[in-house]
């Protein structure tokens, strides 16, 4: 028996739970299906293959993917677009890995998020730990301290230091209010909490993006690639 697939009208064999030209579930009652749910059975296994997820190949694939994109992450200092990009194309590619693993090579854009996300969790943390220790080398192994001081120093100086300058005048503040705020700023404590401020965010940058890439190569698959059954 044959049928016709309701979005691309190919025809699609009574037994297939998916289109093999476009993917889409193929959805058949039959009044010898039991039914669970209110929907046949064929239909409830073939969405519950399609959104559940293989921990251990996806993992596998996610931390052979993720942990060199993060240590790269973290040398294209300050993570900017690029980075962004990379960790996007890791989640995608995390994605594609695992459904290659995975029979019938199938993947819902959920799921492909959920790996994303795993991805990006990974890549982040590797980011970070990877800044950390590039930066304790570089001022207690390589002495190399003074750079990143007179580095912060300007910064506190030209930028931030007048944005509250103004901010603080115009609340009707005193001097030295501003003056409080560049200590702290100055302080080993005020650098600490910006730097880790800085890295927070570029690090839940980094996981929005890895799995908005994890989506789009579970979108990618479910256009592309033929389903097997």
């Amino acid at each position: 028996m044959e049928m016709t697939c309701s979005r691309c009208h190919q025809t699609v064999q009574a037994e297939t739970s998916f289109c093999p030209y476009c993917g889409l579930p193929q959805l058949v009652y039959s009044a010898d299906s039991p039914i669970e749910g209110g929907q046949p059975a064929r239909w409830n296994e073939a969405v519950r293959d399609a959104s559940s997820i293989a921990w251990r190949p996806a993992l596998r694939s996610a931390l052979s993917l993720a942990i060199p994109a993060g240590v790269l992450c973290a040398f294209l200092a300050p993570v900017g677009i690029l980075g962004l990009l990379l960790m996007g194309a890791t989640g995608a590619w995390a994605v594609s890995l695992y459904v290659r693993s995975q029979r019938p090579a199938w993947i819902t854009i959920g799921a492909g998020a959920r790996i994303g996300l795993v991805t990006g969790i990974v890549g982040g943390w590797a980011a970070a730990a990877t800044t950390g220790l590039t930066l304790y080398a570089m001022r207690y192994w390589f002495n190399q301290g003074h750079i990143f001081d007179d580095f912060w120093n300007t910064v506190v100086a030209q930028q931030i230091n007048q944005q509250f300058n103004q901010q603080l005048t115009s609340m009707g503040d005193s001097a030295q209010a501003v003056a409080m705020v560049k200590a702290w700023l100055l302080s080993p404590e005020g650098r600490a909490a910006w730097v880790l401020c800085a890295m927070s965010f570029l690090v839940a940058a980094m996981l929005a993006c890895a799995m908005a890439g994890g989506a789009l190569g579970a979108r990618m698959h479910v256009r592309r690639r033929r389903p097997e059954i």
